[in-house]
């Protein structure tokens, strides 16, 4: 079993339930699902820069990407709907458990001048949404195989009902936040 999921059972829950008062641990916050996704507002032009970026997101993840379309057309962006312009995975069980890990405790780390992660980033219902500029913090991307730098985004959806449970859910399994000054 991964470690984070083991402190996340052992130590987190009962802390939670005591911060919170909460009177079953059914009711405690957790980690439902971590989405990584890739926009690509120049695959329209591009067909192949899907595929680099869809290998990259496979070796970082460990799962096969799925292609992303537009939804609807866009005539300032050139869009049309049902376009290919992005890629995601959407990580469960053990593999989410083992890229939180890495993300925390390899990842973020390796960020040039890392102070911190915003804790602003919640979206009210207990979902946290991250940015990231290149994909080169990952130790298993090769600088010298990478064609382009591009950024991701690293949404982690939580059971809790509003932002304070899942910020303390997300720190007390090591989430890097910044100080409040």
């Amino acid at each position: 079993m991964n470690k984070m999921k083991e402190f996340y059972q052992e130590e987190a829950v009962p802390s939670l339930v005591k911060d919170f008062g909460f009177t079953s641990v059914m009711q405690v916050p957790r980690i439902e699902k971590v989405v990584v996704n890739i926009g690509l507002g120049e695959a329209k032009d591009n067909p192949k820069v899907l595929g680099a970026a869809s290998g990259d997101l496979a070796i970082i993840t460990g799962q096969r990407p799925v292609m992303t379309k537009a939804r609807k057309s866009i005539a300032n962006f050139k869009l049309r709907e049902g376009l290919t312009i992005g890629t995601k995975v959407t990580l469960r069980g053990e593999k989410m458990w083992a890229f939180l890990d890495r993300l925390i405790n390899v990842a973020l780390p390796r960020v040039r001048d890392f102070r911190g992660i915003s804790a602003n980033s919640f979206d009210g219902r207990g979902n946290y949404t991250l940015g990231l500029k290149d994909q080169l913090i990952w130790p298993e991307i090769d600088y010298d195989k990478i064609d382009k730098l591009r950024g991701m985004e690293i949404t982690i959806v939580t059971t809790a009902q509003n932002d304070d449970q899942a910020r303390s859910l997300l720190t007390l399994l090591g989430m890097p936040f910044k100080k409040e000054a």
